[in-house]
């Protein structure tokens, strides 16, 4: 009886350290946290599958498998009328990922460039980019993208196109590309090309460590423009030339061959391209005066040209205060994208919003909304810091 009565005033013992432990305490309350917050989740939710139920209002994601019954007119995967409403939510995720990639890799290249120039000693230079800044950034992205689309619906009808060498074509339904045809054997040179890529990109980080270790360098970009170019043209001749190009020709009513890039794409990737770049030239901008002017300095008297000191001593150094805000930077471009409702781009908003109509789910698609544009930001996210820790600065 004794025993017992130990036993009971030891695991009071031990619960009222369990509370009056600060780290105990702390891991009890986010545990009660996160637990309500459960709780709070699942009546809402009940609540409103409820309320839909009563207002006889369909529930589920089952919708996804029925009919879409309209067309698509710029997909990068098969897709017709009779495709689902799952496999045209498909093709508007893949429309926005490509609209965001091409956006991001023009705004970085226009905002450096941008960025450099702004702190160039030629007054005309500086001057005409810092207008090109202020005047970009303070106007509206959603007019931008009218005022470019406006503009490319304002080029010649298609029998009056516009040619640049008689290849690509310019007119109010967008711009007529060449489109590459693959033959068997075409496999072979992609892989050479892929391959080469690989390799050097290992004997660059094999050189990088070897010229730490022995202060010896590589002629690295030339080893490289012969992986990655020479080789797989070698091969690209040896198997007779698997890879041709399909050039536009006019017709009598039309342009045949090649593919058409529609001008509601252009109109969004040039607005979002150079909206975003004028704020990433003010990161670059602040990012290349944060490095210390003793750093340049210190270059010049060494005799080292200036591009490349600004190469390899300041834009590395620049990196760490440029990365956190570009990252920003690209995941507003991404979600800026869902502005294409406004000129018929069909991106997974548009189509979206088409689904939602027929199919009267609401909450459906917009959590499907909500999932897509998170699982975009984590990864841009995910990448970018990846990034910025492998170019941090490493103290010795």
């Amino acid at each position: 009886m004794a025993r017992n009565g130990k036993q009971t005033q030891s695991k009071a013992f031990r619960l009222i350290n369990l509370w009056t432990d600060e780290r105990s305490r702390g891991l009890i309350f986010q545990f009660a946290l996160v637990l309500g917050l459960f709780i709070f989740i699942a009546f809402i939710v009940s609540n409103t599958i409820q309320n839909l139920k009563t207002a006889g209002m369909a529930s589920g994601y089952d919708f996804i498998f029925d009919t879409a019954s309209f067309d698509i007119n710029q997909r990068l995967i098969e897709y017709s009328s009779t495709s689902t409403y799952g496999r045209a939510i498909i093709v508007g995720g893949l429309n926005t990922i490509v609209v965001a990639i091409f956006g991001i890799f023009a705004s970085t290249v226009i905002g450096f460039i941008a960025g450099i120039l702004r702190l160039s000693s030629n007054f005309l230079i500086s001057r005409l980019v810092s207008v090109y800044v202020e005047f970009i950034r303070n106007v509206p992205v959603l007019l931008q993208i009218i005022f470019w689309w406006v503009i490319l619906l304002a080029l010649p009808k298609v029998r009056q196109s516009l040619s640049i060498g008689d290849s690509i074509f310019l007119n109010n339904r967008g711009v007529r590309l060449p489109s590459p045809i693959f033959e068997d054997g075409s496999l072979l040179v992609l892989s050479a090309f892929i391959i080469g890529i690989l390799l050097s990109l290992g004997i660059k980080i094999w050189s990088k460590r070897r010229q730490e270790l022995t202060g010896e360098t590589l002629p690295v970009g030339i080893i490289s423009i012969i992986l990655i170019v020479v080789l797989p043209v070698l091969i690209y001749k040896l198997s007779g030339q698997p890879i041709g190009l399909e050039t536009p020709v006019r017709g009598k009513f039309n342009l045949r061959g090649g593919f058409n890039v529609t001008p509601e794409f252009v109109a969004l990737w040039l607005a979002l391209s150079t909206y975003t770049a004028a704020f990433i030239s003010e990161i670059v901008r602040s990012g290349i005066l944060s490095v210390s002017t003793g750093q340049k300095e210190a270059a010049r008297a060494l005799g080292l040209k200036q591009n490349i000191t600004m190469k390899k001593i300041v834009l590395p150094q620049a990196l760490r205060v440029i990365i956190p805000p570009l990252t920003s930077q690209y995941l507003n471009l991404t979600k800026n994208s869902s502005l294409a409702v406004a000129i018929g781009y069909q991106d997974i908003v548009s189509i979206g919003d088409t689904v939602l109509n027929q199919s009267g789910r609401v909450l459906e698609v917009i959590s499907i909304f909500m999932v897509f544009y998170l699982t975009l930001s984590l990864i841009t996210s995910a990448f970018m810091n990846w990034y910025n820790k492998k170019i941090k600065l490493v103290e010795r």
